[in-house]
């Protein structure tokens, strides 16, 4: 029998799908890219899955040059700097990748910026001082026994360590609390997005009847006008204003006070260069969370946090709680949540919006099954869970130490 023709028409058909699965394997990853060709602005939502984005323009859009997120490496700048240093053109690297890590896949994130600059107002010590003080004031509360802080301790990488944080009135909150660092570059607020900006988030818990439980914005203003000690750290902080002291202005203060609570990691050394600062078990580990899949939705410069996805893509999650739909309204948004960031996510637990998973070795098998669809090994996880560990970043301890209540 004569198997020349029928040969090369198999070899042929076998030369077309290898070229397509390269090309659409190529496009995935300039989709996702953070890098030079892609800004984040345009990332995130190409990849939102949710007809709403909500997103945080503040954080989201290309900041002015000036703002220390041009040169960051989340603005897409092809720069050698130890702060935005692409990893294949840093000028001098030390260490090396291993042979299974791509160079393409470290362009999938970015370095950490020195603050999420906000496009509305300009930083200065006196906002982040007053924002400070105002972060730690348990007068805030109803009770006046519950502040920004009790829910999110800035020693403890910004989470209480509680499945669900307690209320002024004893009783449990409906979700997780998650950490407020490096929370103000992510898309939006709170685990369905429902405050735009880290401004509108810090509003939220003061009146939240079940949180701090103040009546409203009048009454957290009464408060703050009682109190002779904030007089001059508003005034000092909006400085052009008659009367300062409103509830707009204290949870813009609080908001511009997070917005610099960011923890570089050895990560952001290893993206601008310095191979040497991941293990050969971590950058295995972030090979085999590539090859997974696990950058469709951990991702940018907070690897996660800058897109919405449904628990139980592939496979149903038990799961109650309907997310975003909440917010939106939409069938499609139903069981969609923000995806955390895997910053610092080591020492955040417990996971998930109910936290009720209290290992990174349980949320690894999880998600690789109702995210990816996909079953990992001990090997697989224990690699995946080392390499989460070098986004363990460094606490900015003067910048949060506790100051004298006014």
């Amino acid at each position: 029998m004569k198997r020349g023709p029928l040969l090369m028409v198999v070899l042929t058909i076998e030369l077309i799908v290898a070229v397509v699965l390269i090309y659409n394997y190529r496009f995935l990853l300039d989709r996702l890219s953070l890098g030079p060709s892609m800004t984040p602005a345009t990332a995130p939502t190409a990849l939102v899955v949710t007809s709403e984005t909500g997103a945080n323009a503040d954080a989201l859009t290309t900041p002015p040059a000036d703002s220390g997120l041009a040169d960051s490496g989340l603005a897409g700048a092809d720069s050698a700097t130890t702060t935005g240093a692409n990893p294949t053109t840093a000028n001098a690297t030390t260490g090396q990748l291993i042979p299974a890590l791509s160079p393409s896949i470290l362009t999938l994130f970015a370095p950490l910026p020195n603050e999420a600059t906000p496009t509305t107002y300009q930083m200065s010590d006196e906002l982040i001082a007053l924002g400070r003080a105002l972060f730690y004031d348990p007068r805030l509360s109803v009770d006046q026994r519950q502040s920004c802080h009790t829910c999110h301790l800035l020693n403890n990488y910004g989470v209480d360590g509680l499945a669900l944080s307690i209320g002024h009135n004893g009783e449990p909150v409906k979700r997780n609390a998650p950490t407020v660092y490096n929370a103000a570059l992510h898309i939006a607020q709170f685990w369905d997005g429902r405050a735009a900006t880290i401004e509108d988030q810090a509003k939220a818990p003061i009146l939240n009847s079940g949180e701090m439980g103040m009546l409203d914005a009048s009454e957290v203003e009464v408060m703050l006008r009682s109190l002779p000690g904030y007089k001059p750290l508003f005034a000092a902080a909006f400085p052009s204003q008659a009367e300062p002291i409103v509830f707009d202005n204290a949870a813009t203060a609080i908001a511009a006070f997070e917005r610099r609570l960011i923890t570089p990691s050895r990560f952001d050394r290893f993206l601008a260069g310095d191979y040497s600062q991941l293990t050969e078990q971590e950058q295995r580990g972030l090979a085999t969370f590539a090859d997974l899949g696990c950058p469709t939705c951990h991702v940018g410069v907070t690897v996660g946090g800058l897109l919405y996805k449904k628990l139980g893509e592939v496979e149903p999650y038990p799961i109650e709680d309907l997310g975003r739909y909440l917010v939106t309204g939409l069938e499609s948004d139903r069981y969609v949540f923000k995806v955390p960031s895997l910053r610092n996510a080591a020492k955040t637990a417990p996971y998930l919006h109910n936290g009720s998973i209290q290992t990174l070795e349980e949320m690894v098998v999880l998600m690789a099954r109702h995210q990816l669809g996909k079953e990992v090994t001990d090997q697989q996880v224990s690699d995946i869970v080392a390499f989460i560990g070098s986004l363990t970043g460094e606490l900015p301890t003067a910048y949060i130490a506790p100051p004298p209540m006014p």
